[in-house]
C-alpha cells in the first residue's frame, strides 16, 4: 500500500472527469539561461536581444519546451501528483511566450482508465488569456492498490 503518498498526490481511485489543476508562473531570463544551459539549446532567439529583434518574432522568446515543462510541473505535482508516470505527450505551439510573461498551465481530466491506472489530460497554457500551447497527455496514476 502507499501509505506515505505526498499531501496534494490523487490516487486513480479518486481522479474524476472534468478535475483541473493549475500553476501560474513569470516566466524569467534566468528561467531561460538556466533551460539553455541545462538542454544545452542556445539558439539566439532565445538568448540573443539584437539576433532575435529580426526574427518574426520581433524578438526573443522563452524555449517551447520549457513552457511544455510548465504542464510537467502541474502532472507531476498537483494531478496526479508524485508517482505518476509519463507514457506520452503531445504539444503544439500556438504563440510565443516572452520573457516576463505570466504563463497559465493547466491540466484538466478527459479520460480514465482504472483498470490500467491510465489518465488522459487535455493540457494548455495561457498568457494574457490567449493559448500559446496546446496538448494531450496519457499518465500512469499513482494507485492505493500497488506498492
Amino acid at each position: 500500500m502507499l501509505d506515505n503518498l505526498p499531501r496534494g498526490t490523487i490516487c486513480i481511485e479518486d481522479i474524476e472527469m472534468g478535475m483541473v489543476r493549475y500553476l501560474r508562473k513569470v516566466v524569467t531570463d534566468e528561467d531561460i539561461q538556466k533551460f539553455a544551459d541545462v538542454s544545452t539549446d542556445h539558439n539566439p532567439v532565445h538568448m540573443d536581444d539584437d539576433y532575435a529583434r529580426d526574427t518574426i518574432f520581433e524578438g526573443r522568446i522563452a524555449h517551447g519546451m520549457l513552457t511544455a515543462g510548465l504542464i510537467s510541473a502541474v502532472i507531476g505535482e498537483q494531478l496526479p501528483g508524485h508517482g505518476t508516470i509519463y507514457m506520452s505527450q503531445s504539444l503544439k505551439f500556438l504563440a510565443p511566450v516572452r520573457p516576463g510573461d505570466m504563463v497559465l498551465a493547466e491540466v484538466e481530466v478527459t479520460d480514465i482508465q482504472i483498470d490500467k491506472r491510465r489518465v488522459k489530460l487535455d493540457c494548455r497554457c495561457m498568457v494574457d488569456g490567449k493559448k500559446v500551447l496546446v496538448g494531450e497527455a496519457m499518465v500512469m496514476a499513482p494507485s492505493r492498490k500497488f506498492d
